[in-house]
C-alpha cells in the first residue's frame, strides 16, 4: 500500500464517503453543463433536428447495447478502478474537445465521437459508483444517502441548463469544456487517494462467464413471462410506443427554441429547467397523494397529462415561449406520475423473484426502441417542421391513454397476479 493512499476506515466512513461523494457531485454538475454546451453548439452549427437526434442516439446506444451486461462485469472488476478509468477517459475526451474549440478546428463528427466516449464512460461509471455506495455506507444510512442523491439529481437537472446558458453568454465554449475537466479532477483525485472497500470475494473468470450467460437466460425468462401474460405484454407495448413518440420530440428542444421561438441559450436553459422542476413536483405529488386505488388508472392519467403538456408545446405561438415552458412543466409532472405509478404497478403485479428479470426486459426493450425513433424523428422534424413532433407525440400519448382504458387485460393487471406461473431463476 502506498503512503499516499488512505485505507478505508468504517469508523470514519462519513468523512471518507462524503469526500468522494462531493467530488463525484461536482463532476456530475460539470458534465451536465458541458453536455448543455455541446448540444447548443450542434444547434448553432447545424440548425438541424437530424443532427440533434443523432447526438441523442449516440448518447443512448452504449446503454442500450451494454446495459444488461455491465452489471456482471462490474461485479468482477475493481469498482474503484472502473470509476477512475471512466472519469479519466471522459476528462481526456473533454480536454481534447476544449483544444479543438480553442484552435477553431472542431468538426461535427468529433463532437459525436466525444459524446460516444462520454456515454461509454457513464455506462460503466454509474453502476460501479452505485455498487460501491453499499460497501461504503452503513446499511442504516443507505435510505438517507439515496434520498440525498435523488435530491441532488433533481437539483442538477434544474440548475445545470440555466447555468450552462449563462456561462455560454460570458465565456467561450472551450472554457466550459475545461470546467468539465477541472470538475472531473475533483472526482478523480479522491479515488486516487482513498481505497474504497471492494467485495470480499469477487467472482472468478468462470463465474463472470456464467454471470453473463445468466443475464441472457434471465432476460429470455423475463421476456417469456411477459409474452405469456397478455396484460404485462400490452403494458410493455405502451412503454415502447411512449418512448418511440416522446424521445424524438425531447431531442429537438434546441431547434424548437431557435427555429420557432427565435430564442437563444437562455430560453433553452429555462425550458430544460422546467422539465427538471416538473419531475420534482410530480414526485412530491405522487408521494403525498399515492395515486388512485388502481395504479393503472394513475399511470394512464399520467400518460394523458403528458400528451396534453406536449400538445401545448406544439401549439404555442412563436411569441409565447412561456406557454411551451408551461407545457414542458405539465408533461414532466405527469411523466414522474406515470413512471412512479408504472413501477409500483409492476412491483405489485409481478412476482418478487421475477421482478429483476422483468424490469431488465422492460427497460431494455423500452430503451432499444429509442434509436429507431430518433432515426425517423430527426428527418421528420426537418421535413415537416419541429412543432410536428410535439403534436404527434402529444396526440399519440392521449390516444395511448384512451386505448389503455379499452384494453381489459391492462385494467385487470393487478388482479391477475396470483394466476401467473413463476419461471425458475437461472443458476450461476
Amino acid at each position: 500500500m502506498s503512503k499516499l493512499t488512505i485505507p478505508w476506515n468504517p469508523e470514519k466512513w462519513a468523512t471518507l464517503f462524503f469526500t468522494i461523494w462531493t467530488g463525484q457531485t461536482l463532476s456530475w454538475v460539470g458534465s451536465a453543463v458541458a453536455q448543455f454546451g455541446l448540444v447548443w453548439w450542434i444547434t448553432e452549427k447545424t440548425g438541424s433536428a437530424t443532427s440533434l437526434a443523432v447526438a441523442t442516439m449516440i448518447s443512448l446506444l452504449p446503454g442500450v447495447v451494454l446495459g444488461p451486461l455491465v452489471g456482471a462485469l462490474i461485479d468482477r472488476w475493481n469498482r474503484r478502478r472502473v470509476m477512475l478509468v471512466a472519469d479519466s477517459v471522459i476528462a481526456l475526451a473533454s480536454l481534447w474537445l476544449a483544444y479543438l474549440f480553442w484552435a477553431d478546428a472542431l468538426q461535427l463528427w468529433q463532437v459525436y465521437v466525444v459524446m460516444l466516449i462520454r456515454a461509454f464512460g457513464m455506462v460503466f461509471h454509474w453502476p460501479a459508483n452505485q455498487a460501491s455506495i453499499s460497501l461504503m455506507v452503513p446499511k442504516e444510512h443507505l435510505p438517507r444517502i439515496a434520498g440525498v442523491n435523488q435530491t441532488v439529481g433533481g437539483a442538477v437537472a434544474i440548475i445545470s441548463p440555466p447555468a450552462g446558458a449563462l456561462l455560454l453568454q460570458i465565456m467561450p465554449l472551450y472554457w466550459i469544456m475545461l470546467i468539465d475537466v477541472i470538475t472531473a479532477l475533483f472526482s478523480i483525485l479522491p479515488l486516487l487517494v482513498i481505497l474504497i472497500p471492494q467485495p470480499a470475494s469477487p467472482p472468478s473468470e468462470a463465474t463472470l462467464t456464467a454471470n453473463i450467460s445468466a443475464v441472457w437466460k434471465d432476460m429470455l425468462a423475463g421476456f417469456r413471462y411477459i409474452w405469456n401474460w397478455s396484460g404485462l405484454f400490452w403494458l410493455l407495448m405502451i412503454a415502447m410506443l411512449l418512448n418511440f413518440f416522446v424521445n424524438p420530440a425531447m431531442s429537438v428542444i434546441p431547434i424548437l427554441v431557435t427555429r420557432h421561438f427565435h430564442g437563444g441559450a437562455i430560453e433553452l436553459g429555462w425550458m430544460n429547467a422546467s422539465w427538471g422542476v416538473g419531475l420534482l413536483v410530480g414526485g412530491v405529488i405522487l408521494g403525498v397523494w399515492g395515486g388512485f386505488r388502481k395504479r393503472v388508472y394513475t399511470m394512464l392519467m399520467g400518460i394523458f397529462g403528458m400528451g396534453v403538456g406536449l400538445l401545448l408545446v406544439g401549439l404555442a405561438p412563436a411569441n409565447m415561449a412561456a406557454v411551451a415552458i408551461a407545457g414542458f412543466f405539465i408533461a414532466s409532472v405527469m411523466n414522474a406520475i406515470t413512471n412512479g405509478s408504472a413501477f409500483a404497478l409492476l412491483q405489485t403485479a409481478v412476482a418478487p423473484e421475477l421482478q429483476g428479470r422483468v424490469f431488465t426486459v422492460v427497460g431494455s426493450l423500452a430503451g432499444a426502441i429509442s434509436p429507431l425513433a430518433l432515426a425517423i424523428g430527426g428527418p421528420l422534424a426537418d421535413g415537416l417542421g419541429v412543432r410536428a413532433l410535439y403534436l404527434i407525440a402529444g396526440g399519440a400519448q392521449i390516444l395511448l391513454a384512451l386505448a389503455g382504458l379499452l384494453i381489459p387485460v391492462i385494467l385487470t393487471l393487478e388482479q391477475e397476479t396470483a394466476a401467473q406461473p413463476v419461471a425458475p431463476a437461472s443458476g450461476v
